[in-house]
């Protein structure tokens, strides 16, 4: 996707020249990792002069604007300006990407192009983060230390990620270490005005630090991280006992070492820990008084990542790189401060990736690897255990090879197949071809047309085979079905691009999933068992998404940007032709950069969610809604900012005695603080 195009080969030498491209990228002391996204766009960033490098669908790095394979950024300059303290707040910009609430607790999962969270591998590196619940992945649970950008791939285009893409592929992209020494100190504090749990608006409600050490010399670098917010949550009325928004402590630590013993060649171990302290409170009406309610979960996240990675001439490369993860998540229900069950989960995912990328031949670039997985799950309610059969595992074997033909200076063909072979479920094979055309090359316009085709695949997760959800309390219980089928998807992407110069970009896609075997809780051959309902999965539904995407960036004045992005999704259940829910229709996403002075920047984002249909049975609807985000920053001289934020200007949070209404769960929330930049690191 090409926004602010650079000047390219000219005609004749483009293809010839990527294999001592890629030579030189992955040859070239210190240029292993992808460069920095320092555009200002929120979703697809690029500097003026320099598009920027993604590796996410190729799984090698190329140009934004020449990826065959249609990819989206988060730049690091947009997570700055913008001041995100979670991936969840770095995503919220993105055109046709949905967060929706994890149900239970106090953390987002996120859906792309009306494909369900289940449906999309989050990634960092290249390398998974375990779900937060044995099924979804809580972007809350990251903070943004390390983040240089974020890329996204929507649809099941890319032959690289296997079971859980089926729906795309979000991959955190961290900074590379540079010789010397660099980092930031950021502090900022916040208040939920009136809906502070204190009931003083002025207080502190929010409070978050952050700090980045980078340092090193040609051949040892290392990096240290410290990350913590806390926010006391916020109540509609701070004098009752219910919270709406969840009292949340979260930390995160992290240590990076990397040794280049030669310009070629790069190995590094990297580790990170993660603390999450979380309290819910709520009432539990049982006739004819509200009974005070609260929920305590304590979680931890223990990271160990490792990797190797060799270029030689011409383009040649290998790299293997893997991860052991350990999740544990503790938590104890309270009725009027008597427990009434505890409840402990057990995750372990080890993941191992190696890739072999062969020099430039005959216009063709071939690329293979191979994936081992393998995860586990063990949950346990007051000492016994809520899976069947106890602990639950899964392996997987899994094959890929690529093939990058570049036929010309204007055609591009991407060929890929991918096969798995699981402990549970047998040998799958999931083809994958994206083509791309550059059709426009001139001084002034440059364009390109895009197709893919991808065949999706997802393996049922754990918790959907073996799980008990046992709310009996509430009158149902959720089982897991150890008889359930993998589902699997045909996706089309088909989209354009055109820029002038540095002004202004267009891009349009158009994006078609058809999913069979979709595996969702059976509610309509729930069964009643002593008064309590029992549901399960199933593979019910045959389902299908489509629509449009489009973003549009206008460079309107020196100091002023300006984009916006539209999507418009149809999702249906095949078989009965019902709407899936919790899929609006329409959304939209604006936003205006205005460099005021030299020193100072007004950002506004703002964003509107059509209506969405909640429940199928009545046909409720949660209403449209429309927030608006405010941000000024100010340099203090070279190296310091200060800030100030208003997120949800307007006050749009959703009506809590409304059961069908998922609008905005916070109101309005300001904020304020200061960023330092040290060392090489400093601004110019």
């Amino acid at each position: 996707m090409r926004l602010r195009g650079t000047p390219r080969a000219p005609a004749g030498r483009q293809a010839l020249r990527s294999a001592a491209w890629l030579a030189a990228m992955f040859g070239g002391a210190l240029c292993t990792a992808p460069a920095r996204a320092d555009g200002n766009t929120p979703a697809v960033a690029a500097e003026p002069a320099l598009a920027p490098m993604v590796v996410t669908g190729t799984r090698t790095e190329k140009s934004l604007q020449d990826t065959p394979i249609r990819t989206e950024v988060v730049s690091g300059a947009e997570i700055q300006r913008t001041h995100a303290r979670t991936l969840k707040q770095a995503l919220e910009d993105v055109p046709g990407l949905q967060l929706t609430e994890v149900h239970g607790k106090s953390g987002y999962e996120v859906s792309l192009q009306g494909l369900s969270s289940d449906q999309v591998l989050v990634l960092i590196d290249g390398l998974p983060i375990t779900a937060s619940t044995g099924s979804t992945v809580d972007l809350s649970q990251y903070l943004l230390a390390e983040v240089d950008h974020i890329e996204i791939v929507k649809g099941a285009t890319s032959a690289q990620y296997g079971s859980s893409a089926m729906g795309g592929v979000i991959n955190v992209i961290t900074r590379p270490i540079q010789p010397g020494f660099s980092g930031e100190a950021v502090l900022d504090v916040g208040t939920h005005g009136r809906q502070n749990p204190s009931g003083r608006s002025f207080d502190a409600a929010s409070r978050h630090a952050r700090v980045r050490l980078d340092g090193g010399t040609a051949q040892w670098r290392y990096r240290l991280t410290g990350d913590a917010l806390h926010d006391d949550g916020f109540a509609v009325d701070p004098a009752a006992w219910p919270r709406q928004g969840d009292a949340v402590r979260r930390g995160q630590l992290g240590a990076r070492l990397e040794w280049l013993p030669a310009a070629s060649t790069r190995l590094w171990l990297d580790a990170s820990r993660y603390g999450e302290d979380d309290t819910q409170r709520f009432n539990y009406f049982a006739p004819p008084n509200n009974v005070p309610q609260s929920k305590t979960e304590d979680i931890t996240r223990e990271r160990l990542a490792w990797g190797a990675r060799w270029a030689g001439e011409r383009g040649l490369r290998a790299e293997v790189k893997g991860l052991s993860e350990r999740y544990q998540s503790d938590s104890d229900t309270y009725s009027n401060d008597f427990l009434q069950q505890s409840r402990q989960a057990r995750q372990r995912t080890d993941h191992v990736t190696a890739q072999v990328d062969l020099p430039a031949w005959h216009r063709q670039l071939w690329q293979f690897g191979a994936d081992l997985h393998r995860e586990s799950l063990n949950q346990s309610a007051d000492g016994s255990s809520e899976l069947a059969g106890g602990n639950a595992r899964r392996t997987s074997h899994e094959l890929f090879a690529q093939n990058d033909i570049l036929w010309s200076d204007t055609w591009e063909l991407l060929l890929g197949l991918r096969g798995q072979r699981d402990s549970d479920f047998g040998t799958h094979f999931a083809p994958k071809v994206s083509l791309r055309a550059r059709l426009l090359d001139g001084p002034d316009w440059s364009g390109a047309l895009r197709a893919s085709f991808g065949r999706g695949y997802r393996v049922p997760n754990l918790k959907e085979r073996y799980y008990l959800f046992d709310h009996s309390s509430l009158g149902y219980m959720v089982i897991g079905n150890p008889n359930l089928k993998p589902e699997s998807s045909n996706s089309l992407q088909l989209g354009a691009q055109v820029a002038l110069q540095n002004r202004f970009s267009l891009d349009v896609n158009l994006f078609h999933n058809r999913v069979s075997d979709l595996i969702q809780v059976d509610e309509a051959n729930a069964t009643s068992v002593a008064g309590i309902t029992h549901f399960t999965y199933q593979n019910i539904a045959r389902a299908r998404t489509r629509g449009l995407e489009t973003l549009a960036t206008w460079h309107a004045r020196p100091g002023l940007d300006l984009r916006a992005g539209y999507t418009y999704t149809q999702a249906h259940n095949l078989d009965t032709g019902a709407e899936l829910t919790r899929r609006p229709r329409q959304s939209v996403r604006l936003g205006a950069d205005w460099q005021a002075s030299a020193a100072s920047t007004l950002t506004l984002r703002a964003r509107y969610q059509g209506d969405e249909l909640v429940d199928s049975a009545g046909g409720g609807r949660s209403p449209a809604w429309t927030t608006l985000d405010v941000v000024f920053n100010h340099k203090l001289g070279r190296a310091t900012t200060a800030f100030v934020g208003v997120n949800n200007l307007f006050d749009r949070q959703r009506a809590f005695g409304d059961p069908n209404d998922f609008g905005p769960l916070a109101g309005r929330f300001v904020y304020a603080g200061i960023r330092h930049e040290f060392g090489a690191a400093k601004a110019p």
